[in-house]
């Protein structure tokens, strides 16, 4: 975050006259006019979509590189394309859909250069006593992302931005940059090995 803050603050340039910047998440028109106004340099506005975003993008490459630093890492790249690409958002698609697609592609890249390894998986390290139910939830959520782990980066990716994100067909199209028929077959095959490997579970990915 300090290289976030230490970049943005030596190419702002705020104006008196930008937006009002909106710090719960609220909905598209109020997501992309904190884009508007980080084009124009507005902070505020920007941190405030960091805020929004940090959360998710952190879960979503987590999951997807199994490598909590490297997430990290690539959050902050993320953001910092964010900042200094604002003024190249159009409007065609979601705010979301687009801050998922510089991510998407980030973890990409990564994942080409470290060969796709895989990690600990970050919720793997939740530990201590549970009421009962609690503890059956523990290990099924140990289940599914052990599961998930031996999915292909591609099949991890469809399975995370559709289950667990909410994006549709056309949107995780967008994000991952690939024909709509490639994304139902990655999701098809995907679910497959799932319901495989979580025979008892196979209504949690219906």
């Amino acid at each position: 975050m300090e290289r976030i803050e230490a970049d943005v603050a030596q190419s702002a340039c705020v104006s008196p006259a930008a937006a009002p910047v909106c710090t719960a998440s609220g909905g598209e028109a109020a997501q992309a006019a904190l884009v508007a106004a980080a084009a124009h340099g507005n902070i505020q506005a920007f941190e405030a979509l960091y805020r929004i975003y940090h959360p998710r993008l952190a879960r979503f490459l987590e999951r997807l590189t199994h490598r909590p630093q490297l997430a990290e890492e690539l959050l902050n790249d993320t953001m910092l394309t964010v900042w200094h690409k604002a003024r190249t958002y159009n409007g065609h698609s979601k705010v979301s859909t687009w801050i998922f697609a510089i991510a998407y592609r980030k973890a990409l890249k990564a994942r080409k250069r470290l060969d796709d390894p895989v990690g600990a998986d970050p919720d793997a390290e939740e530990t201590g006593a549970t009421p009962e139910g609690e503890l059956l939830q523990l290990e099924l959520s140990a289940r599914i992302s052990t599961a998930m782990r031996t999915l292909s980066a591609d099949h991890r990716a469809v399975i995370q931005l559709n289950y667990f994100h909410g994006f549709d067909y056309p949107e995780i199209a967008a994000i991952v940059d690939c024909p709509l028929g490639t994304v139902k077959t990655r999701m098809f095959h995907a679910r497959r090995k799932l319901e495989r490997l979580l025979a008892g579970e196979r209504e949690y990915f219906r």
